[in-house]
């Protein structure tokens, strides 16, 4: 049975994304928001907003309990947790089954597991996902740090173990930076995760970005293909494509990834991601447990709207897809458009003076930013996603290339203008890019190209 109205624990563009979904299936819309969001598009479309006034800004997406007891006292069936703040927060799942209310997503045991980078490496290990050389266990100190080096080799990459997002990893190319980089792992992780527990891998050199996008119902999966993510600053990632891969190769990665989402018996929407090196050999990163930044790509060439199936299958529906009738077609490119320097990458909040996005067939934008919306310093500097779908990869770029043109947004710094020159450089255009193309490229973070 559809749920009758849901509750978005979340902002921006994703707030609004999933408010489009839940009206499209009929479901009434109730939104969480603080003070920095009081006058933004998602809060004023939704059919209730609830303030949650902090102040500290973050604090009003983190209160769990304040959350839980908003989604009782307004009726709401389930929570959607969007990506970021608690989207992947077991406890916050396990608190709102407790209340029978349906979290929108896997169930806080399979969270709990695929949170913690070291179990979730033994257990796709063990259905039969590549996994490369490194640690089962959380790494203590220099001196096991460096025994562990012997083994494996290197460059090495340490890891927090209760977290994504790239947040804290380093890179390990002699003994000598061990002491530094442990360190500052394990605070990084600490601060961002409340664990400062890290994990010690082989480095992949010259390696794609490589993600597969799945749909299970608890009992069986879908994969939708894969979108080619290696563009990254600060190991986040800025530009995102797909299809990337052979037919054949998809096949293969494709069903060792529907395995492993049925050994933990995944329930909702999840991106496997993997590295793939120069000789083709993918190995497993980790799975996120929540719809992605990017999964737009992914709707824009298999023509599914992923975020309502994961709403359906939350509310009790079985697979509505099979495997042999999802079909890519085309090519589909997003940038994101962050409120940051292009050449400094330094954020840049502020008021948006106008803000006019283009338009035409096969352009979307995801965008909750409008002529005079304030950008606020306290979250992720992402504003807007563009994303462009064509024919063939290359008329994809030529769209994007000019779709980029039309954009007017005054007021503040955007990547934009360092789209517009990976757009126009020769290696990108040839497909030949790994997840160190910016540092491999640094002509193009020059502002008087």
């Amino acid at each position: 049975m559809m749920f009758r109205r849901v509750l978005i624990a979340n902002r921006g563009e994703i707030a609004l994304r999933i408010l489009r979904s839940l009206r499209s299936l009929g479901i009434e819309v109730v939104i969480i928001y603080g003070k920095e969001d009081r006058l933004s598009l998602p809060v004023r479309l939704a059919d209730e907003a609830i303030f949650i006034p902090r102040e500290d800004p973050l604090a009003s997406y983190l209160d769990i309990e304040e959350i839980v007891k908003i989604s009782k006292e307004v009726g709401a069936d389930a929570v959607h947790p969007g990506y970021g703040f608690l989207a992947e927060n077991s406890t916050f799942a396990r608190r709102l089954e407790e209340e029978g209310i349906k979290f929108i997503g896997p169930d806080s045991n399979v969270l709990r597991l695929l949170g913690d980078k070291i179990s979730a490496r033994e257990i796709m290990s063990k259905a039969g996902l590549p996994i490369a050389n490194g640690t089962n266990e959380p790494v203590l100190d220099v001196k096991h740090a460096t025994e562990i080096s012997k083994e494996i080799g290197f460059p090495l990459i340490i890891k927090a173990a209760a977290g994504g997002g790239g947040i804290g990893m380093q890179v390990v190319t002699k003994e000598s930076e061990f002491s530094s980089a442990l360190t500052l792992c394990q605070g990084r992780a600490l601060s961002a995760f409340g664990d400062g527990r890290v994990f010690i891998e082989k480095f992949i050199e010259d390696a794609q970005h490589i993600e597969f996008q799945i749909l299970g119902d608890g009992e069986n999966a879908v994969y939708f293909g894969e979108r080619c993510c290696s563009i990254q600053r600060r190991h986040q990632k800025i530009i995102e494509e797909g299809p990337w891969l052979s037919e054949e190769e998809r096949k293969r990665i494709g069903n060792i990834v529907i395995q492993g989402a049925i050994a933990v018996r995944y329930e909702g929407l999840a991106t496997f991601e993997f590295l793939r090196d120069r000789d083709k050999n993918f190995y497993f990163l980790e799975v996120n447990p929540r719809v992605q930044v990017e999964h737009t790509v992914t709707e824009m060439i298999a023509g599914v709207d992923l975020v309502s199936l994961g709403i359906r299958i939350a509310a009790g529906e079985k697979l509505p897809i099979k495997q042999d009738d999802i079909c890519l077609s085309g090519h589909a490119i997003q940038v994101r458009i962050n409120a940051e320097n292009s050449w400094t990458l330094t954020p840049s909040p502020g008021k948006i003076w106008e803000c006019i996005w283009p338009g035409g067939q096969g352009v979307r934008i995801d965008s909750h930013a409008h002529t005079g919306y304030n950008i606020p310093s306290s979250f992720d500097s992402l504003i807007a996603k563009v994303i462009c779908w064509a024919p063939t990869r290359m008329e994809a770029i030529n769209k994007m290339s000019s779709t980029l043109d039309e954009v007017i947004l005054t007021g503040v710094d955007t990547l934009i203008p360092l789209h517009k020159q990976i757009l126009n450089e020769r290696d990108f255009i040839n497909g030949d890019i790994t997840i160190n193309y910016l540092e491999d490229h640094p002509n193009i973070m020059k502002e008087d190209n």
